[in-house]
């Protein structure tokens, strides 16, 4: 068997799907190509961040409630456009938030630190330091600047620095193409009533979310009964058309492994079979023609797990995203609610529920069989018991994996 460490070192060989130009309007989510470097200062000129008065910081130096300083209110910044005036010493311009400082101006001063006293006069009640509300030219970013990098999964901020630089269209890597196939002579379809021994197909379906949540294109290729003839011609077709493809079920070692005897027909190269995971052990990873091949335990806990752990980092990176690993991304520190048994000489990922108390959290096991997905459901994390250990002790700080 693998260690889970030596099956993601196979990954550095997989090929990068190839790339596409989209409008920016349709860049969310996607991968970028090539990096985004800043071809200006931005802000290009000095703006407002607050509605208030421009004017020379220095001249409000020693301002108070007592003792505030006049300034003489020579003009008005119009959104959108460059003032055409200058301030001298002692006059003030209004401005708004966004608005160009006129030349003379290194300050804004908000409305609420001043008052009127006549017509085009104001008093300003406080100081303000050198540029205080105020963004300076390049203050956000300079020309050169790296913005976004290759590999990037682009977020909706992305989006908004892209149109700031113009950027109307982006090269970004296509949408994976891949395929599922189901397998097993109890399998039946979501809409059949299941017969005493059949089960309905929900490992497609999860799959295919899966495939969706990390930006591929999932395309279901259908259920092929325990005939390796007929895995085969499916596995043909699954490699002309996808750039990865995942097989559920079949996956064991045994006599009716069909997903490991089909792929050696093919000419299939098989890295992996059997893996040092718990549930998840029967998993098999292969290439046929460079397009990786997944053959999936068919318990639906097992197959959503090893899915997570093992199938979306080499997904994310066929599919060009920087990086690939480590599989989860989003984790908490808390304390296991009671003991947790486990095997030496496996990774166990164990469901858990998070409960507070005061200041810590507290992480709920759920034991239960790998052909259970409720409890999968249910959880709210994933509890990893590392391959040297034999356990976890009530009490112990864990690390949990947020699902």
């Amino acid at each position: 068997m693998k260690r889970v460490s030596d099956v993601w070192k196979l990954y550095e060989d997989l090929k990068t799907v190839g790339q596409e130009e989209i409008p920016l309007e349709e860049a969310y989510g996607r991968v970028l190509a090539y990096p985004v470097v800043a071809p200006l200062d931005f802000p290009p000129f000095p703006r407002s961040t607050m509605d208030g008065y421009a004017l020379k910081a220095e001249d409000t130096f020693g301002a108070s409630l007592s003792s505030p300083i006049p300034f003489k209110v020579v003009g008005e910044v119009e959104m959108g456009k460059a003032p055409t005036f200058v301030l001298g010493e002692g006059e003030a311009a209004y401005v708004p938030t966004g608005g160009m400082l006129p030349e003379g101006a290194n300050g804004v001063i908000m409305v609420e630190h001043v008052r009127g006293i006549s017509q085009g006069e104001i008093e300003v009640l406080r100081p303000i330091a050198p540029w205080e509300n105020v963004m300076r030219p390049g203050e956000d970013f300079k020309k050169g600047e790296l913005l976004l990098e290759k590999g990037r999964r682009l977020k909706p901020q992305d989006l908004g620095i892209c149109a700031t630089i113009g950027l109307k269209y982006l090269t970004v890597f296509k949408k994976p193409r891949v395929g599922i196939i189901s397998t097993g002579d109890e399998i039946v379809p979501v809409e059949a009533e299941p017969a005493l021994g059949q089960i309905r197909n929900s490992n497609a379906y999860m799959l295919m979310g899966f495939v969706k949540q990390e930006g591929g294109a999932p395309l279901f290729l259908g259920h092929v009964r325990d005939r390796k003839e007929e895995l085969i011609d499916s596995l043909k077709k699954a490699v002309e058309l996808c750039d990865m493809v995942l097989v559920s079920g079949g996956s064991s070692v045994g006599t009716r492994d069909l997903v490991a005897k089909a792929l050696e027909e093919l000419g299939a190269e098989v890295l992996v079979h059997g893996v040092a995971i718990s549930p998840g052990k029967p998993t098999l990873f292969a290439k046929v023609d460079q397009v990786p091949i997944w053959g999936l335990p068919g318990h639906p806990a097992s197959c959503a797990i090893v899915t997570m752990v093992l199938v979306l980092p080499s997904l994310r990176k066929i599919g060009g995203e920087e990086p690939y690993l480590p599989p989860f991304r989003s984790y908490i520190k808390a304390r296991v609610k009671r003991n947790v048994p486990s095997a030496s000489g496996r990774e166990d990922y164990i469901r858990v529920v998070l409960e507070k108390r005061g200041e810590e959290v507290w992480a709920e096991p759920i034991f239960s069989k790998s052909g259970a997905l409720w409890p999968l459901v249910r959880g709210q994390g994933l509890l990893k018991v590392e391959l040297e250990r034999e356990g976890l002790v009530e009490g112990e700080e864990v690390t949990v994996y947020l699902l």
